[in-house]
């Protein structure tokens, strides 16, 4: 991981930013003015609370509707405050290709605005980096000690790799590895990434090393732009690891983007995570017997070979017993009864961390020794690992296996808080420093109060803002009513009745439908069914799983303008396609997730020991912001017009209905059912004025 704790130099001397973040947003102000973009009211308001709470060092949650603008309500008093006070900000987003649209997209906009305003020159030359994982980063010392060694550390059949990657080297600006194409062998890479302490200011250069140039331009930006797995990752290894005040950068200040996955991505990164590919690979980088290769095999004993070959083969012993004992029916089960299991590598571990310790002791300061040194921890990082997974040792925490691969042939031991709340308050909310979430979906029904003790903000200032959008005369929302529930007896008719309604509600729609699925069953039944009828009506169908990315697939879909695209879960999120190429979002089920993965089975459990209902308290309001999240899809402009179809009676005959309805966009829908939707249903390419005179009937 990339470490950012070179200090700033910092001022704590306070500056309000309050008028000049108000004349920039204000009615004819310099946005207004200068760029000629329009005024939204709702997003002068939340500028104005960003700045405030910035000035204040307070933290501030901020859900911002679709169309608010609220990249620039944050950008803007960010990039002021930080250089005004010497304080760098951190902004993070949910995606590196939203790092991306900060970065490419965002940014520019700022700078314009600043160039053209007399009064903000000041702020025009800000700087900005991307920061992305260490081990993405090309280390120039690693390279040329990977080139010295490369006898020892690779058979000779991965040595054209080694040399591809060195050729390039000397041509590429940023050293990242998705740069070269195709990518590098993940093995070679692993051995000449900036992933480790050898990569450090005393063995590597800035004008030489990739790493170490990124490091550098953090230290001169007054932005720096990471993704929420970067951020969540650097704060579980310590985050400012100099003991003064900071989050990860030494005195700086934070936004987080896209907030409502913070707490999924928190406890995703504030676990641990050992897989028998990881150790098997650590393994065998110290020595491999079959390619008689590997960063010891030199400097080791006999003796001490034949260990590390014994390590390998009491880990393919203990992981093969898990797979057989415990997965050989499924491929995710929680464990939480002590003695589980025998724990038989235990040992082994722990004589080569003795043996590494002998060899360290044996070798000058260098590079070789830093290396040496990384090893050594990792090994060691197994080790305890393994040993208080075996103990159960969190006690706060859910432990799990699961196996994945393509053959399943990969075990990894898991673990996850419970609770991720108490983890973020510490690391977020308890630091006296602006921390600013943000995001148009962080509240149910109106509510934020769950999310904020989601994430531990009980206590914070929640605003909010809703979407400046037209959606009274710029959406119609339909919902089906006889869609019969599936059960055991009527799993096919539902099935059916469920694919007749996407057919229908398609052949509507001039523009591009997004058909948003619960399952991938369901989703490959209904795409075996109506790829062939799409097809004979000339839309394009573009299903996930298809061998394509979602940014491929997504991308494909809206050049299509006519498409129809098949998602399930990423899918609710993060899908932007304004214009006609999106005119319809259909909603097959309620998105409830069925609570047999260890995280939601522990939380649960918890809820129902402390007397509450996981339903209401859980499983609920989960489903409800991935709704909001889903049939926010549609509207991505102010020009934006479409249909949203929801194909799940329960948010008519269920008590909990009212809640999914209340989180639609707009209070009115129509009821259909297969029998009346032909006098109902229509699409959207009407004028406001036609809309009008088809009032919908709730």
């Amino acid at each position: 991981m990339i470490s950012p704790n070179d200090g700033h130099e910092s001022s704590t001397s306070p500056i309000i930013t309050s008028n000049t973040v108000s004349r920039v947003f204000a009615p004819g102000g310099w946005l207004q003015e200068i760029l000629g973009l329009e005024h939204r009211p709702q997003q002068e308001k939340m500028a104005k609370a960003v700045s405030r709470f910035m000035d204040a060092d307070q933290p501030l949650i901020f859900e911002a509707g679709t169309g608010v603008g609220k990249s620039l309500a944050y950008l803007i008093p960010a990039i002021i405050r930080s250089i005004e006070t010497k304080r760098p900000c951190v902004i993070s987003t949910n995606t590196i290709a939203l790092q991306e649209q900060v970065k490419f997209k965002d940014l520019p906009i700022c700078r314009t605005l600043f160039s053209k305003v007399p009064e903000l020159e000041k702020y025009v030359n800000f700087k900005s980096t991307i920061l992305v994982g260490k081990g993405n980063y090309l280390c120039s010392t690693r390279l040329a000690n990977s080139n010295k060694n490369q006898g020892e550390l690779f058979p000779n059949e991965e040595l054209d790799e080694l040399h591809r990657i060195t050729a390039w080297a000397e041509t590429t600006k940023t050293g990242l590895r998705q740069e070269l194409t195709p990518l590098p062998n993940p093995e070679i890479w692993e051995a000449v990434n900036a992933e480790g302490s050898a990569c450090n200011r005393r063995n590597c250069s800035p004008e030489t090393c990739p790493y170490q140039k990124a490091k550098a331009e953090m230290r001169k930006a007054q932005l720096v732009i990471v993704n929420h797995s970067l951020l969540f990752a650097l704060l579980n290894s310590g985050g400012v690891s100099h003991g003064g005040k900071g989050i990860l950068l030494p005195d700086d200040f934070l936004v987080i983007d896209e907030a409502h996955t913070t707490a999924e991505v928190a406890t995703e990164h504030f676990g641990a995570r050992i897989s028998s590919y990881g150790l098997d690979r650590q393994l065998k980088a110290l020595f491999n017997p079959k390619r008689n290769s590997g960063i010891v095999r030199k400097l080791a004993y006999k003796q001490h070979l034949q260990a590390i070959i014994d390590a390998q083969d009491a880990a393919q012993e203990f992981f093969g017993y898990l797979a057989a004992t415990f997965l050989e029916k499924r491929s995710i089960v929680r464990i939480s009864e002590e003695g589980w299991c025998v724990p038989t590598l235990n040992k082994p571990l722990k004589i080569v961390v003795e043996i590494m310790d002998t060899i360290l002791s044996k070798v000058e300061d260098g590079p070789l020794l830093d290396e040496l040194k990384d090893h050594r921890a990792r090994i060691h990082s197994y080790y305890a690992g393994v040993r208080r997974f075996i103990d159960l040792a969190e006690e706060d925490h859910v432990h799990w296996l699961e196996k994945s691969g393509r053959k399943g042939q990969i075990v990894t031991l898991r673990t996850a808080p419970v609770d991720i709340a108490p983890y973020l308050r510490e690391e977020l909310f308890n630091k006296e420093i602006s921390v600013t979430l943000t995001s148009a979906t962080l509240s149910i029904a109106h509510d934020m109060a769950p999310m904020l003790k989601k994430i531990g903000a009980d206590h914070e200032e929640a605003r909010s803002e809703d979407s400046p959008f037209d959606y009274e005369n710029n959406t119609r929302v339909y919902v089906a009513s006889d869609i019969p529930q599936p059960s055991k007896d009527n799993a096919m008719l539902a099935m059916d009745t469920l694919i007749d309604y996407i057919r229908y509600c398609v052949s509507k729609v001039q523009g591009g439908t997004l058909v948003l699925f619960t399952s991938y069953s369901d989703l490959r039944k209904a795409q075996n069914a109506l790829e062939e009828d799409f097809r004979c009506m000339g839309k394009t169908l573009f299903a996930q799983g298809a061998g394509l990315s979602r940014s491929e697939i997504t991308n494909a879909f809206k050049e299509a303008r006519n498409g129809v695209l098949f998602g399930t879960d990423s899918f609710w999120t993060g899908v932007d396609v304004p214009g006609p190429a999106l005119s319809q979002v259909i909603v097959t089920r309620l998105p409830f997730d069925v609570p047999t993965h260890p995280i939601p089975e522990a939380k649960s459990e918890k809820i129902k020991e402390a007397g509450g209902n996981p339903f209401a308290e859980l499983n609920l309001p989960e489903a409800l912001i991935k709704f909001r999240q889903g049939i926010g899809r549609l509207i991505r402009s102010k020009i934006d017009r479409g249909l949203i179809t929801v194909l799940d009676s329960r948010i008519l005959h269920k008590s909990y209905g009212r809640q999914f309805l209340q989180s639609l966009p707009k209070t009115k829908f129509i009821r259909i059912t297969q029998s009346d939707r032909d006098d109902r249903f229509c699409d959207i390419e009407l004028t406001p004025a036609a809309l009008q005179r088809r009032p919908p009937r709730h």
